[in-house]
């Protein structure tokens, strides 16, 4: 879903990624060049350590940054902003993002160094369209009762501990069970999130405006295991099935992850909310697939 103007933006949470020195210069060159603009900045707290000594700042916490500013620019890769994605929705917040990549074209953070203040001027001019991406809301349940709770917007995957033994898995679709999978692990996927973990699993891509969830099994024992692509209207339950000294683990967009216990059931369904990503490139979604996969290059 793509909207083509949001609410003229104000404040500007800047969030880059950890210990990424490299973006220590650019951070008050923003600051600068937005306040020129009557655009307030306010830094992440972490973020803001990286700058120079003595040098003037708004600072907030990442949770903060949530819900007190307009938009938030993240410079760094894919992960830091599915970090801050995720905490938005998490907040019950709806502000967008703005992802700037410090490394290769990101498949979130697309927008390069040198388009950044190209890009931070058509936004701040509502030229700007914003993508809205479905996202995953995931519930694990421990003998009857909510264990953990989190938002996702690339993936929720269970897999097995550090063991050689591979994981029993039982999945359902809603109340119909589906199969039980022998393997390292089950990845459920966004499209969004198909170009991650999904697709060095072997999973398909999925583009992004499809309504639909991806299952798709890591290393399965059988091999006629394979993905499965779902509606996301649909509520996925995936059940380990543990003995003895068993490790399996769950973690959210990579960023959280809880040792389960025997009879813990992980229920997964679209969310609520959505994140929603500003697009101030030209480059449609098909170019970044062809330049980060390397798509007709020997």
């Amino acid at each position: 879903m793509v909207s083509e103007s949001h609410a003229p933006i104000t404040t500007i949470g800047i969030l880059a990624k950890s210990h990424l020195h490299a973006a220590a210069s650019h951070l008050v060159d923003i600051a600068e060049w937005l306040d020129r603009r009557g655009v307030r900045a306010v830094f992440e707290s972490e973020t803001a350590s990286l700058m120079p000594p003595g040098t003037a700042r708004a600072i907030a916490t990442k949770p903060d940054l949530a819900t007190t500013v307009g938009m938030v620019l993240v410079l760094g890769g894919d992960g830091t902003l599915l970090g801050m994605a995720d905490g938005i929705a998490e907040a019950g917040s709806n502000i967008p993002l703005l992802g700037v990549n410090f490394g290769s074209l990101g498949f979130l953070t697309e927008v390069t160094l040198p388009e950044l203040y190209p890009a931070l001027e058509a936004v701040l001019a509502g030229q700007v369209p914003i993508e809205e991406r479905v996202m995953l809301h995931a519930t694990v349940q421990r003998e009857g009762r909510t264990f953990a709770t989190h938002v996702a917007l690339n993936d929720v995957v269970v897999t097995k501990g550090t063991r050689a033994r591979m994981v029993d898995l039982s999945v359902w679709l809603n109340d119909d069970f589906v199969t039980r999978v022998k393997a390292d692990g089950l990845i459920v996927a966004t499209p969004t999130g198909s170009t991650a973990y999904n697709l060095a699993a072997g999973g398909p891509i999925v583009q992004p405006a499809v309504d639909a969830l991806v299952l798709t099994p890591i290393a399965p024992h059988t091999l006629t295991n394979r993905p499965v692509v779902v509606p996301a209207t649909a509520t996925v339950r995936v059940q380990p099935t543990m003995e003895g000294r068993d490790e399996v683990y769950v973690t959210f967009d990579g960023q959280t992850t809880y040792r389960l216990q025997e009879g813990d059931e992980i229920l997964t369904r679209r969310a609520d909310v959505r994140v929603r990503l500003l697009r101030p490139t030209t480059r449609n979604y098909y170019q970044v697939l062809r330049t980060k996969l390397k798509w007709g290059e020997r």
